[in-house]
């Protein structure tokens, strides 16, 4: 399988704040704020949707690593977003730079890596 992906290509995924986001509703906190885990589920998405119409028919990506920071707090209501880029291919694995955002300031920045799957094949190992 040979991958058509090149270093640079890069996807942006947003939403609007809601309470089923916040870390209070998500159980990752007490206070009603876009929830961490929430934050990385958008760069994943980003990351993902970056490189996915790149891929071979039968073949996406899978998460397999996440080094983040959440750097700054966002309120219910509030529009946000993850950008990622591709930087980094070593065969089937990729590393992606991704930052997030709300309306005023930087939220959360980092990198994630993704590993390219043979659909099929992978869902007959678990």
């Amino acid at each position: 399988m040979e991958l058509n992906l090149s270093l640079g290509l890069k996807c942006k995924e947003e939403k609007v704040v809601s309470m089923n986001d916040t870390a209070k509703v998500f159980g990752s906190g007490a206070a009603e704020v876009f929830a961490t885990p929430m934050m990385i589920g958008l760069m994943e998405a980003a990351a993902m949707n970056a490189v996915k119409d790149y891929l071979p028919e039968g073949h996406s990506t899978v998460g397999i690593l996440v080094n983040i920071k959440h750097i700054g707090a966002t309120k219910v209501g509030k529009r946000v977003w993850a950008e990622a880029e591709l930087i980094e291919i070593d065969r089937k694995r990729l590393v992606f730079k991704v930052e997030a955002y709300d309306e005023d300031k930087k939220i959360g920045e980092g990198f994630h890596e993704r590993f390219v799957i043979n659909e099929e094949k992978f869902m007959n190992k678990i």
